[in-house]
């Protein structure tokens, strides 16, 4: 009896989950930084280009045996469905009830978790190109800023923070986006990711 494997090849879904987080990050910090008024239009970018996009990144990178990219993804992809769902509840879509309870000290205490999260991901991150290394040092400045923000502290530095490193998070993930594409797709160096910082060899 003759006996057949087959190998299902996945490609690399990073670019996708990067490209999702550059657009929402960039329709958020529209709103950080005063540009826009509301984010009632940020919550469609927050569901799926935050959520879906890297929720599908994340079950991809599964597939390819990436813990680190499926913690990632995953993560960020559900902190993104968490806010959008918080945006609306602050909103009343699910009614004045839950609006009239809203307590953005609760939300302060997700950040906290999110920056130690984040924190987290950062040195794992040092182990793969600076690009993504440096687009996690912006996302811990974010959940810095967002943190003591939600508590009242520094209001005023640290909405100016979390809307700045938003911003940049956009950019380098537009970055990252575009040369993790482009130089998978003609099998060269078209744009520079940057060497590790840190070596996973002993």
């Amino acid at each position: 009896m003759n006996t057949q494997h087959v190998k299902i090849v996945n490609c690399d879904p990073s670019a996708l989950g990067l490209f999702g987080l550059a657009m929402v990050t960039l329709v958020a910090s529209s709103q950080k930084l005063g540009i826009t008024s509301d984010t009632s239009f940020v919550i469609p970018w927050a569901i799926f280009l935050g959520g879906f996009a890297q929720l599908f990144a994340c079950i991809n990178d599964s597939k390819r045996n990436n813990v680190l990219g499926t913690t990632t993804f995953g993560g960020f992809a559900l902190f993104w469905f968490a806010v959008g769902a918080s945006w609306m509840i602050k909103g009343g879509v699910f009614g004045e009830t839950l609006a009239a309870g809203v307590d953005g000290l609760q939300l302060g205490f997700a950040f906290l978790g999110y920056l130690i999260f984040s924190l987290f991901l950062t040195f794992g991150f040092a182990s793969t190109n600076k690009v993504l290394f440096i687009d996690l040092i912006f996302i811990d400045l974010l959940f810095i800023g967002l943190t003591l923000s939600s508590f009242g502290i520094m209001h005023l530095f640290s909405h100016n923070l979390a809307a700045v490193s938003e911003l940049a998070i956009s950019m380098i993930s537009f970055y990252g986006f575009g040369a993790t594409v482009l130089n998978q797709h003609y099998g060269k160096i078209i744009l520079p990711l940057g060497k590790p910082i840190v070596s996973k060899e002993n």
